[in-house]
């Protein structure tokens, strides 16, 4: 038996443009790689996370009407895919196994994710019993994403006759994703001694991205077959099935290599700018791009994603702008051929002083000033989005966000935020990476100390610690949630420490106001981040 996996870009809400893709997949594994079996994603006819459109009162005919129109076009060939269904009052996260026009099984997710960035309780049902069909002298046991990440589903499908486990994914990307999937699917094989299918999806959706991965473990826990990360594709695993008292077996394919933890990081970036301007119907964007390391590894992202057609960039000086950053931003537009307008705010910024000359009589200049510069630009920026319709791009990066280093209505201004949960660290990291690729930032910005550039000779230094410190201290706080004493023994200043979660703290109400971005980490600001604004804790 030939089982293909789709992995596929689905577009939530899209129901009709997702049953197309079904359609056409099917018919493409049927009629050129003749497979007898295809396995789509998770939710695929509604695109996943749904959310609470799984509550709207249209969804649940549009989904019954989708899933109606796959078992009656397709015949030949069957179908695993996952919808939302709707059942006397109650949504359950749902599969059906389809062939020649009849649904052969249905599988109700038994075990709901409901940490992180998942929260299924709150729309779906669990279901409550293995599901196991037999489709050419194959019995396959049905699961849905986190019911292969506890043993009790899969070895409950064993217990009912399962041969071969099918598991439909929607599972989002994060630093070092595949091998978390790859050992849990190793520990299920094992205990089974059963081969796993898994297919999951890729796209970008609001901060999520979904990388694939696909796979095919056999009954000893060895990957056999793993697609190409961050590709849409239509791959085919043989299946042979029993011979007298032997279990069905898979055989194995192609393997495609992990990515290296930077390149994953910097595709994933991609893939989340991209699918979040296009699926919002933008054509291009804009950014302004200051001569620092953000806005210049922005750039790349962007022009990476959209073609540098879809790229519109604006340096804004002030009498606090070097040459050097006049230049390097001037040099790297040229790099990546890119159109670059020059918008001077000074006198912008001499006018609003002007006219709170009165107010602030007496006030010494502070960060006032400083911000006063951030808004200038926002105003030009939101300006020309508005104008030429293109979403304007936020630069600021994980370590500023945490700590609030950026200015409210000012460079947090915009519609996506591509580098919102990378670490000024990272940040590093990803430009040399980019630049090993081709010719794209200019070095001396990769080198030189950074600083915002609102204040004479100012450096981020002055107001933070340095990032090798500081970077450390916010990912034990924020993605391990360390307390003061426990970082402080990791080596730290304890009043360094104490200091920076104040800032944490402090800044969340500007968080909340922040675009989003795309999810690297194990955890970033946004879904799986809910702390309160107002605490005293």
């Amino acid at each position: 038996m030939r089982i293909g996996l789709a992995q596929i870009n689905l577009h939530v809400g899209a129901i009709e443009a997702n049953t197309e893709k079904v359609l056409d997949m099917a018919r493409h594994a049927r009629d050129e790689l003749h497979c007898d079996l295809v396995v789509f994603p998770e939710l695929t006819l509604s695109g996943y996370p749904p959310e609470d459109l799984l509550f709207h009162r249209g969804m649940q005919s549009r989904v019954r009407t989708a899933l109606g129109r796959v078992r009656d076009s397709i015949n030949g060939i069957a179908l695993y895919l996952g919808y939302p269904e709707y059942d006397d009052g109650h949504i359950y996260n749902g599969g059906a196994f389809i062939s020649d026009g009849e649904v052969m099984a249905r599988h109700r997710k038994i075990v709901l994710p409901n940490y992180s960035v998942f929260d299924e309780k709150r729309y779906f049902e669990p279901g409550v019993k293995p599901t196991v069909v037999e489709y050419g002298d194959i019995r396959f046991g049905l699961t849905i994403c986190e019911d292969a990440w506890l043993p009790g589903p899969c070895s409950e499908a064993v217990d009912a006759g399962a041969e071969i486990i099918l598991i439909l994914n929607g599972s989002p990307f994060h630093r070092q994703k595949q091998g978390v999937r790859e050992e849990i699917l190793f520990k299920r094989a094992n205990e089974l001694q059963r081969p796993l299918l898994y297919a999951n999806m890729v796209g970008g959706q609001d901060e999520l991205v979904f990388d694939g991965g696909s796979m095919a473990i056999n009954e000893y826990g060895t990957v056999v077959f793993r697609a190409a990360a961050f590709t849409e594709g239509l791959y085919c695993i043989e299946a042979e099935s029993r011979k007298g008292p032997e279990q069905a077996k898979i055989l194995a394919g192609d393997i495609t290599p992990e990515l290296p933890r930077v390149e994953s990081v910097y595709e994933a970036l991609v893939m989340g700018t991209r699918d979040y301007v296009k699926k919002n119907g933008f054509e291009g964007v804009i950014l302004g791009l200051s001569g620092g390391i953000d806005s210049a590894l922005t750039l790349c992202v962007a022009v990476d994603a959209l073609g540098a057609n879809s790229v519109h960039v604006v340096m804004m000086p002030s009498e606090y702008t070097s040459q050097m950053s006049r230049e390097d931003a001037k040099t790297q537009a040229n790099y990546l051929s890119v159109q670059i307008d020059t918008l001077p705010i000074s006198s912008i910024f001499d006018s609003i002083v002007d006219a709170l000359d009165d107010v602030f009589d007496g006030l010494g200049i502070d960060a006032t000033e400083e911000n006063i510069q951030a808004r200038c630009r926002g105003i030009l920026l939101m300006a020309m989005s508005n104008k030429l319709g293109k979403m304007l791009l936020t630069t600021g990066n994980k370590s500023e966000m945490a700590v609030g280093y950026a200015t409210l209505y000012g460079d947090m201004a915009g519609g996506f935020a591509p580098l919102k949960d990378c670490s000024k660290t990272l940040v590093y990291e990803l430009a040399c990476y980019r630049n090993k690729v081709s010719k794209a930032i200019p070095e001396r910005v990769i080198t030189r100390e950074p600083t915002a550039e609102l204040r004479p000779n100012q450096k981020d230094t002055d107001s933070l610690p340095s990032y090798e410190i500081l970077d450390p201290i916010l990912e034990a706080f924020i993605e391990r949630d360390l307390s003061v004493d426990q970082i402080a023994e990791l080596g730290f200043d304890r009043e360094t420490v104490y200091q920076i979660l104040g800032m944490v703290k402090r800044n969340e109400y500007k968080r909340r106001q922040a675009p989003p971005g795309v999810r690297v980490s194990h955890r970033a600001f946004g879904k799986d981040w809910r702390y309160p604004i107002t605490s005293g804790y």
